[in-house]
């Protein structure tokens, strides 16, 4: 069961991260990505089940890994991280955001459903770094020079 960091935040996992992490085109990109799954698992890193469902969706269109090894590793990382499915509730709060151009409907969505599983940080390259969403805090993971975010680094304990 993985531990709160020292951090002491709760935090989730965009789709793109879960896809740099299997994709090597970037190498840079990916090997920092896989060491974020590899080592979220053992902090209070939670999984939305839109974001384990969107990474099988555009691996397998965009024939990034073969559809068999996507399932695979969805279903590898549904057994290691706690998961947060979207719920009416998490529908309602997202909906406002979308409305107001503030995020599409569905990165709207992976943060309100995050939200209401108490993550306050989402990792991410695809929004705004350092915004907020409601209670979320938008972070990208990686440094212009190619390395983790100290932040991140906390998070991940190293």
């Amino acid at each position: 069961m993985a531990q709160t960091g020292a951090s002491g935040t709760r935090f989730t996992l965009d789709t793109n991260i879960l896809v740099y992490s299997v994709d090597d085109k970037d190498s840079r990109r990916h090997n920092l990505a896989a060491e974020i799954v590899d080592r979220a698992v053992d902090v209070d890193c939670w999984l939305t089940l839109q974001a384990a469902s969107e990474f099988y969706w555009a691996v397998s269109r965009k024939r990034i890994i073969p559809t068999d090894r996507a399932a695979t590793l969805v279903r590898h990382w549904l057994s290691l991280f706690p998961t947060i499915p979207a719920s009416v509730d998490s529908i309602r709060a997202a909906m406002p955001y979308a409305a107001a151009g503030r995020a599409s409907y569905w990165d709207a969505l992976l943060i309100s459903t995050a939200a209401e599983a108490g993550c306050t940080l989402i990792l991410t390259e695809d929004l705004q770094h350092r915004s907020l969403l409601g209670a979320v805090e938008i972070h990208n993971p990686f440094t212009p020079r190619g390395g983790l975010t100290r932040r991140v680094q906390r998070l991940l304990q190293l």
